[in-house]
């Protein structure tokens, strides 16, 4: 994802997976894992992660989710109104 994501972004966009990666996050767990951001049924959104070994639908269905702000807005830059749309 090459922009911030926007309020009008997430009401652009279809259900479902729009950014991924693999990382290391000490904030929330000390091991690489792979994150997933999906888009859920109204405007509202989430990140899921789980080891970096697993697949993205697996992460996407099975995955923990985070909540701390600080690494949500670096996997996954926002503006105010975006950041107020996810699912904490």
């Amino acid at each position: 994802m090459d922009d911030i994501l926007t309020l009008q972004k997430l009401r652009d966009m279809k259900p479902g997976q729009f950014a991924t990666g693999i990382g290391t996050y000490p904030e929330i767990i000390d091991q690489e894992i792979r994150w997933v951001a999906v888009r859920g049924g109204y405007h509202d959104w989430t990140i899921y992660y789980l080891q970096s070994s697993q697949p993205i639908s697996y992460v996407m269905s099975n995955g923990d989710k985070i909540f701390t702000e600080s690494v949500i807005k670096r996997l996954v830059p926002c503006d105010v109104e975006a950041f107020g749309m996810y699912r904490l």
